[in-house]
């Protein structure tokens, strides 16, 4: 079976290809014998009917400083593709939010992973919600006495912008550490969005488990331990990926969340566990396949790629 993958991420110039999920979903794909399209979010357009793309044909490879060739600059109907690859980063803000409208109007002919309409209703910190009794007491508000209430009756916690990515903009505060005020003035200038706070747990000193699921079905995991002096445990803010076997919490989660995961089309997840509490489900542009197949021989980008033919 040879596939029409049309890939919608951010530029791929810079991007790690050691460590980057969408570098080796298209590696994957290519040694599959699939055809790569890359464009831009930027480069979506709706025109008079048709959904477009404006981008290139690709090729990857695993060079470092040489690891893509692009051809001819073009602009496509995205509903000539039989797959499209939504995998920009967020922020989750209007823009991506947009995209997901423009790509739902070719899904499930295309078949748009992860279904966007989905991804839309469920973002990392929301989808969660569905689940208060695998979850840390968890509060999102705007309203500053809400706040407050929280922190007064968990007393250490974890605050942080309810649609940020990466770690950024996340602060933990003790129970005798006075800036919520100051922090919810700072978050209240920037944008109109709730925050949300969490009881600090502090197994996460002990490391935030991503397990990674595929269409609904747990297949590994990997530590990732916060650097000395770090609340944080994201990768991107120096967290260290650790070899980690799922347990049977994991496996109690993943049960319970799987099935709502494939019955909205969502085939390439990652969820976030600290010491058994489900604390994030990442729907929009989840990452650690290739940590997970260095450190356990996984090749999740097949398992992927296998879930979505198929789907065709």
């Amino acid at each position: 079976m040879s596939l029409k993958v049309a890939i919608q991420m951010d530029p791929i110039e810079p991007i790690d290809i050691n460590g980057d999920s969408s570098f080796r979903i298209a590696l994957e794909a290519q040694a599959r014998g699939h055809e790569l399209f890359y464009y831009t979010p930027d480069r979506l357009s709706y025109q008079q009917g048709k959904v477009t793309a404006k981008g290139w044909p690709l090729e990857v490879r695993r060079e470092e400083g040489n690891h893509f060739s692009l051809g001819e600059f073009q602009e496509i109907d995205l509903s000539t593709q039989d797959v499209v690859w939504l995998r920009q980063d967020p922020p989750f803000d209007m823009g991506y939010i947009t995209t997901t409208h423009i790509l739902d109007m070719i899904h499930p002919d295309t078949l748009v992973v992860n279904d966007p309409e989905w991804v839309r209703n469920y973002p990392e910190k929301l989808l969660v919600l569905n689940f208060p009794d695998l979850t840390p007491p968890t509060t999102i508000s705007r309203d500053l006495d809400t706040l407050k209430a929280f922190k007064e009756e968990h007393g250490d916690i974890i605050l942080k912008p309810l649609y940020g990515n990466g770690g950024a903009g996340v602060f933990r505060l003790r129970a005798d550490d006075n800036n919520l005020n100051s922090l919810h003035e700072l978050f209240a200038g920037i944008n109109r969005e709730p925050l949300i706070a969490q009881k600090f747990l502090p197994d996460v000193s002990k490391g935030d488990k991503r397990v990674i699921l595929v269409d609904g079905y747990p297949v590994g995991a990997i530590n990732r331990v916060p650097a000395k002096g770090e609340t944080r445990s994201n990768m991107h803010v120096g967290g260290r990926p650790e070899k980690v076997a799922l347990d049977e919490r994991d496996l109690e989660i993943c049960e319970r969340i799987g099935p709502l995961l494939r019955e909205k089309g969502q085939i390439f997840v990652g969820i976030d566990v600290i010491g058994g509490n489900l604390t994030e489900i990442n729907v929009t542009s989840p990452t650690g396949i290739q940590e997970l197949e260095r450190f356990d021989g996984v090749n999740v980008a097949e398992k992927i790629w296998e879930a979505i033919e198929a789907k065709r």
